[in-house]
Order: structure tokens, then C-alpha cells, then sequence
């Protein structure tokens, strides 16, 4: 047992002194929140007068700068989305990737689970993510995560152009390959003018026929955000993904802080969302509007209480089901 406990303690050792020269970090955010209102057909935690407290992400991160050329990053998930069999929080991999900083002029290669590119951008600078996620993240349009490899960088010397190209398995986060198809991504953001950035995004999912028919998906969206560091910010996303013989979705998504002082802002959002725009499919349709506060009660802590309010289409010949409200105060912290 001395000898086996003594091992431990050596592999221990040599593995901290393997990982002195990098980095842990971390963040977390989980809620209070509260069913205010919500229509009678909802059940569990959608009911009305539903509460508790939860947590939606815990995030810890290991960095490490391997050379003067290559970077790490392992990063693992908690959160209550990805429960385990018996019930409780689950963990998982989220990021996995090595860097090759300059692997030409300008540009970065990244092979791994890493961020895909058709949002991470918008997240950014939206800036609530501890809030609500953006319109394509939400709605399940694309994955935040792929398993592949990617080239990032900048066309010229201005930095007003930059470009994002990804090949992915298309399986999202901390999945294995399960076929043969392949996700395809494409991210142009520039900046025409200072304190302004627009994106144009292209992805395509090819998927594997059904009865002889294509299933492909091809994604289409564009962000632009105007904004005044410390003052104010405005932005919108607009997205449309068409997938072969089945149908077109269609999302909107408009959003606007200000910053009453350096450690008080207002969040104001509102999204609009059809996931098949058909004139024949109604009943479907949501809008949410998003609207709080965020409070820094410290360097790495903040309170954002907010409320989020869904509401709904009404189906063909009948009637739209009554809005569901809910309130959250939201801790959000970093380490």
C-alpha cells in the first residue's frame, strides 16, 4: 500500500510538473428562475409556477503554449443538458484542439474539437452568452463545436478582411464520426469602418440520402454589430437553412446594450423564428424577447436578473397557446 501510495504521489508529481507551464482557467453560470407564466398544456419544468435553481455551464480549461509556434487547449463541460443515466450532471469534452499559429502569413490551422465558425464571432460580441445563447445556437441550427480542421486568419495588411474555412464531421460536440459526410464552413467578417463588423457565413451538411433523396443542409447567415466600447452596443442576425425535400428555416434576431455606467448595462433582445417557413406548416413559429440587467459585482462576478418571454403561432384553425414568462437571476463567474 506505502508503495503504491509513494507511486501515486511520484506520477502525480511529474504530471503537475508537466502542466506548470500552462494555464487553468474556468467559468460558470447557473440560475434561479421561476415559470411566471405559461400555457396550460405545458408540463415539467415549462409549467407554470415551475422554479429552481440550476447550473447551465461549468467550463475548465487547461491552455498551454507548447513552442513559440504551437498552442494547446482541453476543456471540459458540466451542465444540466447532458445528464448522465441515473439523473445526474453530466460532463463531457469540449474543446480538444492543437493550434499551428502562422502556419502562413497571417493565418492560424487548428485541428481538434474546436469552435465552428458560424457563430463564435456573433457570441463575442453579443456578450450575454451567460444569458441566452444566439439565435443559431439556441434554435439548433448549427453546432457550436465540430471535430476537424480549420484555417483562421486575416487577407492584407489592414486586418479589414478576415476569412474562417472548416471541414468538419458534422456530428457537433464531443461526438465520434458515425458516416461518411461532411460538414463544409465558410466565415467572411470585415470591417469597413471602425467600431463596426458584419459577417457573412456558408455552411453545408451533406447527409446520407433517405428512400433515394437528398438531405443535405446548406446554411445561410448574416451579422452585423455596431458598437461603443463602455457605452453602447446594436446588432443583428439573420439566418436561413434549407434542407433538401424537407423544408426552409428562417431566423431573425435583433439586439441592443447600453452601459449606464462601467459596471451596470441593459440587455434588451428579441428573435424571430420559423423552422419551416412553408405557407402549408403553421403552429410553429416562436418570438422571444429577452430583457435585463447586468451587474458587476466584482472583477470576475456578475448578476443578471432578466426575463424571457416566448410566444407562439397559432396552428391552422386553431388558437395560439398563451406566451410562457419566465424570470432568472443569473450568477456568472469567472476563474
Amino acid at each position: 500500500m506505502k508503495r503504491l501510495t509513494m507511486l501515486f504521489v511520484l506520477v502525480f508529481g511529474l504530471m503537475m510538473t508537466a502542466v506548470s507551464q500552462g494555464k487553468f482557467s474556468g467559468l460558470a453560470f447557473g440560475d434561479y428562475f421561476y415559470n411566471i407564466s405559461a400555457d396550460g398544456s405545458m408540463t415539467g419544468s415549462h409549467a407554470k409556477s415551475y422554479q429552481g435553481f440550476q447550473f447551465r455551464r461549468i467550463y475548465f480549461s487547461y491552455d498551454d503554449n507548447l513552442s513559440d509556434k504551437f498552442t494547446f487547449r482541453f476543456r471540459t463541460e458540466d451542465d444540466q443538458g447532458a445528464l448522465f443515466g441515473n439523473g445526474k450532471i453530466g460532463s463531457f469534452v469540449k474543446d480538444a484542439y492543437l493550434k499551428w499559429k502562422g502556419i502562413f502569413s497571417g493565418s492560424d490551422m487548428t485541428f481538434g474539437m474546436q469552435p465552428t465558425p458560424a457563430f463564435d464571432i456573433s457570441e463575442g460580441l453579443w456578450g450575454y452568452r451567460s444569458i441566452e445563447k444566439t439565435i443559431m445556437d439556441l434554435r439548433g441550427i448549427v453546432d457550436s463545436r465540430d471535430l476537424g480542421v480549420s484555417l483562421k486568419g486575416k487577407v492584407g495588411d489592414g486586418g479589414m478582411v478576415g476569412y474562417w474555412v472548416m471541414i468538419g464531421n458534422g456530428a457537433g460536440t464531443s461526438k465520434p464520426e458515425s458516416d461518411k459526410y461532411k460538414r463544409y464552413y465558410l466565415n467572411i467578417a470585415l470591417k469597413p469602418i471602425d467600431n463596426v463588423t458584419v459577417t457573412l457565413y456558408q455552411d453545408y451538411a451533406a447527409k446520407a440520402p433517405v428512400a433515394g433523396a437528398d438531405m443535405g443542409k446548406a446554411t445561410t447567415a448574416i451579422f452585423a454589430d455596431y458598437g461603443m466600447k463602455g457605452s453602447y452596443n446594436v446588432g443583428a442576425e439573420l439566418f436561413s437553412q434549407n434542407v433538401a425535400n424537407v423544408g426552409v428555416a428562417q431566423g431573425y434576431a435583433f439586439f441592443g446594450t447600453y452601459d449606464f455606467t462601467p459596471d451596470v448595462a441593459g440587455i434588451l433582445r428579441y428573435d424571430i423564428y420559423d423552422p419551416n417557413t412553408s405557407s402549408s406548416v403553421k403552429g410553429d413559429k416562436k418570438n422571444l424577447l429577452i430583457a435585463g440587467v447586468s451587474v458587476a459585482v466584482d472583477q470576475n462576478v456578475w448578476i443578471q436578473p432578466h426575463i424571457e418571454m416566448e410566444s407562439y403561432e397559432a396552428p391552422t384553425g386553431g388558437t395560439a397557446p398563451d406566451a410562457s414568462l419566465t424570470g432568472f437571476v443569473t450568477m456568472f463567474f469567472k476563474f
